[in-house]
C-alpha cells in the first residue's frame, strides 16, 4: 500500500503520526490553546499542528523547551559512543591519509543525509523517522525504518554494555590492587553489566522526554574529552616498540606473528619499521573500517526526536545543531584515532582502551580514563534507547494512549534482551562490523534519500531535478557500501583469517 503524497498539511496526532484517510486541516485556537479533539497515542507526546500559514508546525502536546546548547549535547552524545574506541584500529588498517579521507567523507555525507531528513519532515510536518517511511512507501516503509532503527540502536547499546562488561572488572581489579583475576562476583563482567543496567541505565531510560537527559549528555561528553586528552598524553609516554610481553591481536597477521615470535630478538631496524606510521594500507581488516566509521556517525534516529523537543524549532536551527555536533565529533574522532594509532601502530586492538592494559594494568591515568569512558557510555545508553522504544511503539501500539506501564515494560524488555546478547557476544568488533554494514547505511544513506525522493512533491522538484538525482545517487552509494562491506566481512569470517577474537 502506498501512502498519498499530498503536500498540504494533514491532521497529525502525537508522536508525529498522521491519521490514515482524508481529514480536514485543523486550525489551532487562538493563543497557545491545545487541540481539544480526541488524541491518539502519546508515545512521548509529540503532536503538532500548523501554527499559521508560512510557518513551520509546532507541538501541541507540549512546547519544546530544550535549548540550542543542550540539543547539541544530546545529539553529540548520540553520535559519540563506543565507536571512538574502534577508530584507532580502523586507522591501523587504512593508513592515516586514507582514514582522514574516509572520515571526512562519512561526516559530510551524514550532514547531507540529515539535511534530507529535515527537508522531508518539513514538507509533511512529521518528525518521526518511521512515519516519514509511512508517507513515502506506506506500511512497508514504516516497518523498514522501524526495523533499521531497532537493529542499529540495539547494536549500539550492545556495544556500550560490552564495554562495561569488559572494562569495569579491570577498573575494580585496579582499585583493589589485584594482580590476577579472582572468581569473586564483583570481578565478573556478566554480573556487573546487569547491576549497572538495573541501578543506573534503567532509571534514566524510564524518563518520558529526551530533553531531560541533556545534562547527563554534557557530563558524558566531558568524560570523552578527558579520554581524548589522556590518549594524546599517553602517546608521548608509552614506549615503542612495546614491552616483550605485548601480543598483537589486531589482525595484521604476518606482522602480528612476527611480533609474537621474535619480539625478544627484535633489533633496531625492526623497531624502526614497526614504529613508522603508514599512510595507505589495505588488508582484509580494512573491510571493517567503513562500517566502524558509519557506526560512529549514526545519530539519525535521534535527530527528529531532538528536533521535536527543541525550543523555537526550525529546520535551519536543527541543521546548525547537527552540523556543529558532527564537526565536534569529527575533530574528536580524528585526534583519538591518530594518537591512539601513533601510540601502538599495528599493535592497536579493536578496542583501544584494552590495549593500554597490556602496557601497565595499574596506570592511574588509564584507570581514570576507564572510569570516564564507562561513565560516558553508561549515560549514552538511555538516549539510544529512546528511538528503539519509539520504533516499537510505532509498530505495535500506534493508536494507543501513552501508558507508563507500557513505557517501562518496553525499556525493561529491551535492556533484558541486550544484556543477554552482551553476555554471550564473542567480541565488540563483530557488533561494529555487522550493524555498521547493514542498518547504518540504511539510516544514513538509503532511507533519507529515498524518503526525500518520494515525499518531495514533483511540482516543487521534478524527478529529474538536481536535488532528486543527487538523492538517488546518495542511496545507490549507500547500497554499494553496504554490499561491499558485508561481502568482505563474510569473506573474512569464512576464510577464518580474522584475528580479533582475542581482543577480549
Amino acid at each position: 500500500m502506498e501512502a498519498p503524497l499530498q503536500t498540504e498539511m494533514v491532521e497529525l496526532v502525537p508522536n508525529g503520526k498522521h491519521s490514515e484517510g482524508p481529514h480536514p486541516v485543523t486550525t489551532p485556537a487562538a493563543g497557545n490553546q491545545r487541540d481539544e479533539g480526541p488524541r491518539r497515542s502519546g508515545v512521548e507526546g509529540e503532536g503538532f499542528l500548523q501554527k499559521s500559514p508560512g510557518k513551520e508546525p509546532h507541538f501541541t502536546d507540549f512546547e519544546g523547551k530544550t535549548s540550542f546548547g543542550v540539543s547539541v549535547f544530546n545529539l553529540s552524545n548520540a553520535i559519540m559512543g563506543s565507536g571512538i574506541l574502534g577508530l584507532a584500529f580502523a586507522m591501523a588498517n587504512t593508513g592515516i591519509i586514507l582514514f582522514l579521507f574516509l572520515l571526512t567523507a562519512v561526516a559530510l555525507l551524514s550532514s547531507y543525509s540529515i539535511h534530507l531528513l529535515l527537508k522531508s519532515s518539513g514538507v509533511v510536518g512529521i518528525r518521526a523517522y518511521e512515519q516519514l517511511g509511512y508517507r513515502a512507501f506506506g506500511t512497508p516503509g514504516k516497518l523498514a525504518a522501524a526495523l533499521a532503527i531497532t537493529l542499529q540502536n540495539i547494536g549500539a547499546m550492545s556495544s556500550y554494555l560490552y564495554i562495561i562488561k569488559s572494562e569495569l572488572p579491570l577498573v575494580i581489579q585496579s582499585f583493589l590492587n589485584l594482580e590476577e583475576e579472582t572468581s569473586n562476583w564483583y570481578l565478573n563482567g556478566n554480573y556487573l553489566v546487569i547491576l549497572v543496567s538495573v541501578t543506573v541505565i534503567l532509571p534514566l531510560a524510564l524518563m518520558r522526554q529526551l530533553g531531560y537527559l541533556g545534562y547527563s549528555s554534557g557530563f558524558s561528553l566531558s568524560c570523552m574529552v578527558f579520554f581524548l586528552i589522556a590518549v594524546i598524553y599517553k602517546k608521548f609516554h608509552v614506549p615503542c616498540p612495546l614491552p616483550p610481553h605485548f601480543v598483537n591481536v589486531t589482525g595484521n597477521i604476518s606482522l602480528g606473528e612476527s611480533i609474537k615470535e621474535e619480539t625478544h630478538l627484535q633489533g633496531e631496524t625492526d623497531a624502526v619499521a614497526f614504529c613508522t606510521p603508514r599512510y595507505f594500507t589495505l588488508n582484509i581488516q580494512t573491510a571493517y573500517t567503513i562500517p566502524i566509521m558509519a557506526f560512529a556517525f549514526v545519530c539519525h534516529p535521534e535527530v527528529l526526536p531532538i528536533y521535536t523537543e527543541l525550543k523555537d524549532p526550525s529546520k535551519t536551527k536543527m541543521q546548525r545543531i547537527s552540523n556543529l555536533s558532527i564537526a565536534v565529533m569529527y575533530v574528536m574522532y580524528f585526534l583519538a584515532a591518530l594518537f591512539g594509532y601513533l601510540t601502538f601502530y599495528d599493535g592497536v586492538e579493536s578496542e583501544l582502551l584494552h590495549t593500554y592494559s597490556k602496557v601497565d594494568p595499574f596506570d592511574v591515568l588509564i584507570l581514570c580514563v576507564r572510569v570516564a569512558v564507562l561513565t560516558a557510555v553508561t549515560l549514552t545508553v538511555p538516549i539510544v534507547l529512546f528511538p528503539v522504544r519509539r520504533a516499537i511503539q510505532q509498530m505495535m501500539f500506534q493508536s494507543r494512549e501513552f501508558s507508563w506501564l507500557r513505557h517501562a515494560l518496553i525499556a525493561i524488555s529491551l535492556l533484558t534482551g541486550i544484556n543477554l546478547l552482551v553476555i554471550f557476544a564473542p567480541n565488540i568488533l563483530g557488533i561494529f562490523g555487522i550493524i555498521g554494514a547493514t542498518s547504518a547505511p540504511c539510516l544514513i544513506f538509503i532511507f533519507p534519500a529515498i524518503f526525500y525522493f518520494r515525499i518531495m512533491p514533483t511540482e516543487k522538484e521534478p524527478a529529474r531535478s538536481t536535488p532528486k538525482i543527487l538523492a538517488l545517487c546518495f542511496a545507490v552509494l549507500g547500497f554499494l557500501l553496504m554490499t561491499m562491506s558485508l561481502s568482505f566481512i563474510i569473506i573474512d569470517w569464512v576464510s577464518g583469517t580474522s584475528q580479533h577474537e582475542g581482543s577480549h
